[in-house]
């Protein structure tokens, strides 16, 4: 074993100004995202600017409260440490968080625009669990969001590059990548909601099916972390929330059918209320 100098956290200095990989790789994934977002909004018949407008309020809402989430159950650390509350270059922003603020304002903005807030969720799905792959990638540069201990010799056997197993090394130990499964899970799942949109999927279906993806790979990757947010010592919230987000999602999708309301499906969709 040897000592591993970590990958350096800061991409660029500029003079007082500091920018760190984290918010480089964030702010790539949610680029990318809404360049895709955009592309179909154009397909479904849906104006331009009615997606860029909405990202105009739901990027800033879902990073607070992304961060407000993480900090809310951290509260005794940050109550000590009032200073890190607003250091987010440090990691702890709680995709859960950032989703409840994302889908909160695009409910409210449905209904301003008098536009369905389902379509709207089926075009943005396929860009967040594409964020959320790249995004991953930034707990990676701060060698955060990882799983429990592992030999060097597990981690070669799975046919990792050496410049991943180095940043794995931490504090005179190896451990799971599990930035890295959920990762590619996430990045497995975008290829599978952009096959599924071609089919015979209902109106919401894509986005409900997104939640679902999403959390069956975070439920399983949560039992391997070490940092994990907690409701009590043995208890995950991320795990809690994944159950409950697969329970609701497909309660949702047989509630839609059965009541008439997913007759038209996504395929068929354009600018429809």
């Amino acid at each position: 074993m040897g000592n591993y100098e970590p990958i350096d956290r800061i991409a660029l200095e500029l003079g007082p100004i500091t920018i760190y990989w984290y918010g480089v790789i964030i702010g790539f994934g949610m680029i990318l995202g809404w360049i895709l977002a955009t592309r179909e909004v154009k397909r479904r018949g849906l104006h331009q600017d009615v997606f860029s407008d909405l990202l105009l309020w739901a990027i800033p809402i879902s990073l607070l409260s992304a961060r407000l989430y993480y900090v809310l159950f951290k509260l005794d650390y940050y109550l000590d440490n009032p200073g890190q509350i607003l250091a987010i270059w440090e990691g702890g922003i709680a995709i859960h968080g950032g989703l409840i603020g994302a889908v909160a304002t695009s409910i409210v903005y449905a209904r301003k625009k008098d536009i369905s807030f389902w379509q709207l969720a089926d075009i943005a799905a396929p860009s967040i669990i594409l964020g959320q792959a790249i995004g991953r990638w930034g707990n990676f540069m701060n060698q955060e969001a990882h799983g429990t201990e592992v030999t060097r010799t597990f981690l070669e056997d799975l046919m990792l590059p050496d410049w991943i197993i180095n940043q794995m090394y931490i504090d005179g130990a190896y451990y799971h990548p599990t930035f890295l499964y959920e990762s590619l899970w996430n990045l497995s799942g975008f290829f599978v909601l952009l096959a599924i949109r071609k089919f015979g999927v209902k109106r919401g279906e894509v986005f409900l099916s997104y939640l679902i993806w999403y959390s069956v790979g975070r439920f399983f990757v949560e039992g391997l972390r070490t940092d994990s947010l907690m409701v009590t010592d043995g208890l995950r919230i991320a795990q809690v929330l994944s159950l409950v987000l697969i329970g609701l999602s497909l309660s949702l999708v047989w509630y839609r059918r059965r009541k008439g309301l997913a007759d038209e499906s996504y395929k068929e969709s354009a600018a429809t209320q």
